[in-house]
Parts: structure tokens; C-alpha cells; sequence
């Protein structure tokens, strides 16, 4: 006769070869500022703990959960070269997650764009967020994802109201 115990869980699959996770738990972000040349900064996040890299560098740390937002532009004496925006969310330890460049081991990729203008429009959707008096790290998953595939297809995105917000917070309260 069967048992009616769930098996038991299988390990969780080791990290790609060279992904080093940080002992921690945390997801660590690594951000490099050389001024005109390579700028990389956090547009919002909560930082769980923060550490230098060296003259250059900077480390911030994220609990699993939370949710950041990683810009960044490479510059050239004729200009920019690349831009790019991320949002992303921590994952726990054993969660999967796919890989983004200076997020170790990773994270879960809400949001990711590299072209100027729908870089612009999304920051701009920030500030708007931000002064609508709500935290873009308490944003509701589902609008990154939206502006995502909105800008995919080069389509117009809903903007993020107060509503929206209080209805992601009560769908939130919900959950077991």
C-alpha cells in the first residue's frame, strides 16, 4: 500500500558552475561608479546591509522578497553607449532565479531594458509612484511585469494608482 506522506522534497539543484551565493542568504548586488565611463547606482531598493567593493565598487544586499531597481549607462567620450534598467526581486536561497550581470546568485527579473526611451518612461514612472507617496519597492510584481511586455509591444502602460497599490496590499492580506 501507498503511503499518503508527500515524499520528501529533493535537494535543491547546486548553483551553476561559477555563481558563488552569498553565505549570507542575501542577494548582493555589485554596482561600479567610474565617473563618465561606468555608472551604476540603485534607482530604489531597500538595502539589508551595504559594503565597499573597493575605491570603485559598492555591495548592497537585499532579503529575499524585496525588490530593487538597478540602473546603470557605459559612457564614451562621444556618449552613452549602453543603458540599461532592472528590476528585480531577491529570491531565497534554493528558489530559482535567473542571472543578471553584478546580482549574485540572481534574482527574479521583473523588469529588463536596455534602450534609452523606455528607460525614460519608466523612471518617470517612478517618480510619479514615488509622488503618489508610494514606495516603488512595495509595487506590485505584476505592474513591472506589465510595462514589460507593454514596452515589448510597443504599446502604452497603465500607470500604478493609489487603487492599484491598495488593491495589491488587500490581495496581499488575503493569502493564507
Amino acid at each position: 500500500m501507498a503511503s499518503a506522506l508527500p515524499s520528501p522534497k529533493p535537494p535543491a539543484a547546486p548553483p551553476p558552475v561559477g555563481v558563488v551565493l552569498p553565505a549570507s542568504g542575501l542577494t548582493d548586488v555589485e554596482m561600479t561608479w567610474i565617473e563618465g565611463r561606468l555608472e551604476q547606482q540603485l534607482r530604489f531598493g531597500r538595502v539589508a546591509a551595504e559594503r565597499s567593493g573597493g575605491p570603485h565598487k559598492r555591495i548592497a544586499s537585499f532579503r529575499p522578497g524585496a525588490t530593487f531597481g538597478l540602473i546603470g549607462c557605459t559612457v564614451n567620450d562621444f556618449g552613452c553607449l549602453f543603458s540599461s534598467l532592472a528590476i528585480i526581486r531577491a529570491v531565497a536561497a534554493g528558489a530559482p532565479y535567473a542571472i543578471q550581470p553584478g546580482v549574485q546568485p540572481g534574482g527574479e527579473i521583473l523588469l529588463s531594458l536596455s534602450d534609452l526611451e523606455p528607460i525614460r518612461a519608466v523612471c518617470r514612472e517612478i517618480d510619479m509612484i514615488e509622488a503618489a507617496g508610494v514606495d516603488a519597492c512595495d509595487v506590485s510584481p505584476d505592474h513591472w511585469r506589465h510595462i514589460g511586455q507593454r514596452l515589448a509591444a510597443a504599446l502604452p502602460f497603465r500607470s500604478y494608482s493609489a487603487e492599484r497599490h491598495a488593491a495589491w496590499l488587500r490581495r496581499g492580506e488575503a493569502r493564507p
